[in-house]
């Protein structure tokens, strides 16, 4: 079983279902569509990267993902980062603050502060980025269903800070469609989050023009089954669906579309990674210019935060996932993202301890300083076989773009659960190929050690003592804020939301006031309800 034996000319195929040839020639670029969609770096079509000197002129943003326990720790941890070079924030929360609950509701009990930074009111970002400079740290908030509470509460942490929002820059997940899909952290049914999703880039667009209020997510339909076409396809059909809601509200496609940013991922074959996203981008500009009528090239700019590849890291040789971790980092760099968020290589079983971030980010460092991947433009461009395999991933996106509209559009079939189902099937296959070897993970099917007692393996422990303080602090706040003003802003943002009004005006009144997550929540949950999942077999 550990040594590979093939036929060489036995068919192959990728996980997108496109079969691989021995070998490629100038006839498979021109049968395949040939030249067309490449063109040149920083022009139209994009193919070859959104800018013309891409990293020649400034590398990838190093932006690792961070947070746990409550926001002092969280704060040592993004000090500790940025020390050691990150140049981004990429904020991690807690699965109660995710689900729109404070911290001593008593569901929440047990996991306060567990996977991410607990947060239950605005001082908690006061005390999380204290000490960082939002003008050069730019942060993303990995937030979706509460994102429009959270996104608020940013905000007006600039504001109370000096910051002007015409200039402020930032990311917020706020891709709630794919939470049906993969995580699972929604709060309201479909209709009325895509609405808050549409209330917050109207909002931004007018208040906070050059902040990024939707980073579409990929990234978690893949982990969850789908294949690195579907991945790209099912993010461009949600992309447009978000695109469509604020286009309703009678905003122009190039007020918005140039702050629509992307979350990929990264983990499998090296060529089929980076060929999608060399596709992705030349039909998403396309998208962007023939069916919205983009005019200014911002908008046609597929932004991409790309490296993770979580669902690729192994419990098995932990440190194996030291070298997948590389890969990943070569891919994303070859693959031309403005940002990378490398995950850790005891990801697959803990949160990231400071050893292991500092050693992503070396990883990332290396890139830039030793192995000349900042040093020329797209360099795999003209290969027979990138080009050919970009032609294919790109015609595979369009018909499965093409299929889901035929079906009846993304947002119908997620609200039935069918694009679940089918993701969730896929993975299913996909653990049973692991499981009898058809797919081959080495350490866990092929080359592995029998007894895996090379090194102890550390985990982050769960401080009780960490969920103790959140809750007194969040106590000690009800008592010290204007119980009045919470209580006044608490009524406006119901009546708003009641009316169909954009909330976001009234979420910012009531983070002001220091109105809780929860408080904020229940009052959007009496009007929207909450979201109950489709179950299917």
């Amino acid at each position: 079983m550990n040594k590979p034996v093939r036929d060489a000319m036995k068919a192959i195929f990728n996980e997108s279902g496109i079969e691989i040839k021995p070998l490629y020639t100038a006839t498979d670029v021109e049968s395949s569509g040939g030249v067309t969609m490449v063109g040149e770096p920083g022009a139209y079509p994009f193919t070859r990267g959104i800018h013309r000197l891409m990293y020649r002129k400034q590398p990838w943003t190093m932006r690792q993902y961070a947070g746990f326990g409550n926001p002092h720790e969280t704060n040592k941890r993004f000090r500790y980062l940025i020390a050691n070079g990150n140049t981004g924030l990429n904020v991690a929360f807690d699965l109660p603050t995710q689900c729109g609950m404070d911290s001593d509701d008593p569901i929440a009990e047990g996991e306060v502060g567990r996977v991410g930074m607990s947060v239950d009111t605005l001082r908690d970002f006061e005390i999380a980025f204290d000490g960082i400079d939002l003008a050069k740290i730019t942060v993303s908030l990995t937030i979706n269903g509460a994102a429009a509470i959270l996104i608020a509460m940013y905000l007006a942490l600039a504001e109370k800070r000096g910051y002007d929002l015409k200039q402020l820059r930032g990311t917020a997940q706020n891709d709630i469609l794919k939470e049906f899909i993969g995580r699972g952290t929604w709060i309201y049914p479909v209709e009325p989050s895509i609405k808050l999703v549409g209330d917050t880039i109207e909002y931004c667009a007018q208040h906070a023009p050059k902040y990024t209020p939707v980073s579409v997510c990929g990234y978690h339909i893949r982990e969850s089954g789908a294949t690195p076409a579907q991945e790209m396809a099912y993010a461009f059909c949600i992309a447009k669906a978000y695109a469509d809601e604020a286009l309703k509200r009678g905003l122009h496609i190039d007020e918005f579309a140039g702050r629509l940013s992307y979350n990929f991922n990264i983990f499998g074959n090296i060529f089929e990674q980076v060929c999608k996203f060399r596709a992705g981008r030349g039909l998403w500009a396309k998208i962007m210019k023939e069916e919205y009528g983009a005019e200014n090239p911002g908008s046609m700019w597929m932004r991409m935060i790309a490296a993770g590849g979580g669902g690729g890291l192994t419990f098995e040789q932990p440190e194996v996932n030291i070298v997948r971790g590389a890969y990943y980092a070569l891919i994303s760099a070859l693959s031309g993202t403005q940002t990378m968020a490398l995950c850790s290589f005891d990801e697959a079983y803990t949160i990231p301890t400071e050893y292991s971030a500092r050693i992503s980010l070396r990883t990332m460092q290396l890139l830039i300083e030793e192995m000349g991947l900042t040093e020329t433009v797209d360099p795999l461009a003209g290969s027979y076989y990138v080009e050919t395999l970009t032609n294919q991933m790109r015609r595979k996106m369009e018909e499965i773009m093409a299929e889901t509209d035929a079906e009846g559009g993304i947002v119908k079939l997620i609200s039935e659960g069918l694009v679940q189902s089918k993701v969730s099937a896929q993975a299913y296959q996909m653990q049973r190929d692991i499981e009898s070897g058809k797919f081959r993970k080495v350490g866990v099917n092929c080359y592995r050690n029998e007894k895996e007692d090379e090194h102890p393996i550390e985990f982050h422990p769960y401080a009780d003592d960490d969920a103790r303080v959140q809750i007194e602090s969040l106590n000690r706040v009800r008592e010290e804020r204007d119980a009045d003003a919470v209580a006044a802003a608490l009524t406006q943002l119901r009546g708003d939301a009641d009316a169909g009004r954009n909330v976001m005006p009234a979420l910012m009144r009531a983070v002001k006031a220091y109105a809780t997550v929860g408080e904020m929540t229940q009052e959007l949950v009496k009007v929207y309800g909450r979201y109950r999942e489709p179950v299917r077999f």
